[in-house]
C-alpha cells in the first residue's frame, strides 16, 4: 500500500495489514484539515516506511503530532502519544483511498449537523476505545 502528498514530495509505503479504518469528526480534525470529516487508516507505526522529502511536523497538543508535506502542506499523518501502537495516516493520501473505506465513525458527537452521512456503520461519540 503507498500514498503521498499532493505535489509528491513526500510519500510513504507499508506492506503491513491496517488496523483498522474510519471517519473523525473531531473539532481539531475538522480545523487542522477545513473539512467537515476527515477519514484515516491505522497502521503500525514501525511498518510505515516514509521516502522522498520527510513530513514535517506541528505538535498541536501535549500529546498529539501532525506530520504534513512542507512544500504543498498536504496533511500526511497523525500522531497520538495515547496510541503507542498505530500512525493515523490520511485515508486521502492513499494511492487508491477507494480501496480502503471506513468502517466506523469516531468523535460523532461532534460532528456538524448539516452533514448527514446515510451509512450504517457505527458511531461512537468518543473514540472507538
Amino acid at each position: 500500500m503507498k500514498g503521498h502528498c499532493h505535489c509528491g514530495a513526500v510519500h510513504w509505503e507499508s506492506r503491513a495489514p491496517i488496523a483498522w479504518s474510519c471517519y473523525c469528526h473531531c473539532k481539531d480534525c475538522r480545523r487542522n484539515c477545513a473539512a467537515p470529516v476527515t477519514a484515516f487508516i491505522g497502521i503500525p507505526h514501525d511498518a510505515v516506511a516514509w521516502g522522498g522529502e520527510p513530513p514535517r511536523v506541528y505538535k498541536s497538543s501535549e500529546d498529539v503530532e501532525r506530520m504534513f508535506c512542507g512544500t504543498c502542506g498536504t496533511q500526511m499523518a497523525y500522531r497520538n502519544a495515547r496510541d503507542t501502537a498505530n500512525l493515523h495516516l490520511y485515508t486521502a493520501t492513499l494511492e487508491d483511498p477507494a480501496a480502503l473505506p471506513p468502517r466506523f465513525h469516531v468523535y460523532h458527537a461532534e460532528h456538524l449537523g448539516w452533514l448527514n452521512i446515510k451509512d450504517s456503520l457505527p458511531r461512537f461519540a468518543g473514540t472507538a476505545g
